[in-house]
C-alpha cells in the first residue's frame, strides 16, 4: 500500500502539507466535533457511551416488532458532552446518525450526512463574509467521522465503499470495525488488510495519520505509523465493569475470559481515544479548516462567481445563501416530518382494519362455540 506512506489523505497520494503532526495537545479548554456513523448492530452506541464513560446514547428500541417493516430514515442528532483528558478539558459535540444503513434504500441517508457537513462550512462562510462579526458565533463543523464497519470478516461493501468516497472530501474519515471481538486474531488481520486493499483500490481519502519524514520529528513519525497500522480501528466497547488483578476494567464476558476494552491485546480503543482526544485532536481541527473548509470554499465561490460572470459575491449575499440554505433545510426536515407522519397515519390505519377483521373473526367463533356448547346447530 504504497499510497499511504508519504504526507496526504488519500491512497492516490493528494498532497498535504505538513504542520508538524502527532503530538500537538492544547493546553486549555478546546472543542470538538465527532460524528459516529454505521448501521444498527455495529457497536456505534456502545462505543459513545463507552468513550463518554457514560450512558450518552440510550439502547432504546422506538420501533415495536409490528413496526420494524416501516422505514423511519435517519436522525442526525448533536449531542453536547463535556470531557476531560490528562487535565485538558474537552467540549465535545457528538452527532448520532440513528437510522443509517437500516433501510432498503439508503441514498437519502448519504445526502443527508453530507448536507449536514456542507451546511456547517456554509455557516462559516457566511460568517467570514459579514462586515460584522457575531461573537457569540459557534463553529459546528464536524473534525472526525468514525464509520462503524460491521464484522463480516469479508470485505468493504457497496453502501460502505460509496459512503465513504462521497463524505471524504468533506470530513475526516476513520474507519473503525465494531464488536471486533466477534473476529478470531487471525480473521480480524486479513478482514483488516482486505479493507485497507479496498480503501487503497477505490482511491478513498480516508484520515491516515499523515507525516512528512522530511519535517515532522521521529516521535511523531513513529507514533504516526504504528496509528497508521492499526487502520482499521478494531473496537470492543463495553459499559460493564469488572475486578481484574485489583481494578475496574471496563470489558465483556464471555465463558473463556474477559476482553478488556483498553487492554491493547483485545481491542484498539485506547489508541484511537488517545488520538482523538489528545494527540491527533489539534490537527484534525487543522485539516478540517484549512484543508477540507478550504477546498469546499473554493468551489461554492467558484461556483456562484462562474453563475454571475460579472459580479463579485458579496457578503451580504453570503449572508442572504446562508439563509436560504437554513430554510431549505427547515423545509426539507419538515417535508420528511410529514412524510413520516403520512406513513405511521397509513400504518395505524392498516392496523385498525387488520384489528377490525380479527375481531370479526372472534366475533364469528365465539358464536360458533355457542352454538356448540347449546347443542344448536351452526351453519358455516
Amino acid at each position: 500500500m504504497s499510497g499511504f506512506l508519504e504526507h496526504g489523505r488519500t491512497a492516490s497520494g493528494s498532497p498535504m502539507a505538513s504542520r508538524g503532526r502527532g503530538r500537538k495537545q492544547a493546553k486549555k479548554g478546546v472543542q470538538l466535533t465527532l460524528m459516529v456513523v454505521g448501521a444498527s448492530g455495529t457497536g456505534r452506541t456502545t462505543f459513545v457511551n463507552t468513550l463518554c464513560e457514560s450512558e450518552v446514547l440510550p439502547h432504546t428500541i422506538d420501533q415495536t416488532p409490528e413496526e420494524a417493516h416501516i422505514e423511519t430514515g435517519i436522525q442526525i442528532k448533536p449531542i453536547q458532552v463535556e470531557l476531560e483528558e490528562d487535565g485538558v478539558r474537552i467540549a465535545m459535540t457528538l452527532i448520532d446518525t440513528k437510522g443509517f444503513g437500516d433501510n432498503i434504500d439508503n441514498e437519502y441517508c448519504f445526502q443527508e450526512i453530507l448536507s449536514y457537513l456542507e451546511l456547517q462550512y456554509d455557516h462559516i462562510l457566511a460568517e467570514e463574509s459579514r462586515i460584522r462579526r457575531n461573537p457569540r458565533f459557534k463553529d459546528q463543523r464536524v473534525h472526525a467521522l468514525l464509520y462503524f464497519i460491521p464484522p463480516t470478516g469479508h470485505a468493504l461493501r457497496e453502501m460502505d465503499i460509496e459512503l465513504m468516497k462521497r463524505l471524504a472530501p468533506r470530513v475526516n474519515v476513520i474507519p473503525v470495525i465494531g464488536k471486533s471481538d466477534t473476529l478470531t486474531p487471525k480473521e480480524l488481520r486479513e478482514f483488516k488488510k482486505r479493507i485497507m486493499e479496498d480503501i487503497e483500490y477505490y482511491s478513498i481519502p480516508v484520515y491516515n495519520f499523515p507525516y512528512d519524514v522530511e519535517e515532522d520529528d521521529e516521535d511523531t513519525i513513529l507514533d504516526n505509523s504504528e496509528l497508521r497500522a492499526l487502520l482499521p480501528f478494531a473496537i470492543v466497547g463495553s459499559e460493564e465493569k469488572f475486578m481484574i488483578n485489583g481494578e475496574n476494567v471496563r470489558g465483556r464476558r464471555y465463558p473463556w475470559g474477559i476482553v478488556e476494552v483498553e487492554n491493547p491485546d483485545h481491542s484498539d480503543f485506547a489508541r484511537l481515544r488517545q488520538a482523538l482526544l489528545m494527540t491527533h485532536l489539534t490537527d484534525l481541527k487543522e485539516i478540517t479548516h484549512d484543508f477540507l473548509y478550504e477546498n469546499y470554499r473554493t468551489e461554492k465561490l467558484s461556483r456562484a462567481v462562474g453563475s454571475e460572470p460579472s459580479s463579485s459575491v458579496a457578503p451580504a449575499d453570503m449572508a442572504q445563501q446562508s439563509a436560504l440554505l437554513k430554510e431549505d433545510q427547515l423545509r426539507r426536515e419538515e417535508e420528511k416530518l410529514k412524510e413520516i407522519e403520512l406513513r405511521v397515519q397509513r400504518e395505524i390505519l392498516q392496523r385498525k382494519q387488520e384489528l377490525m377483521a380479527k375481531e370479526d373473526s372472534l366475533k364469528a367463533l365465539e358464536a360458533r362455540l355457542a352454538a356448540q356448547h347449546t347443542g344448536g346447530t351452526y351453519d358455516q
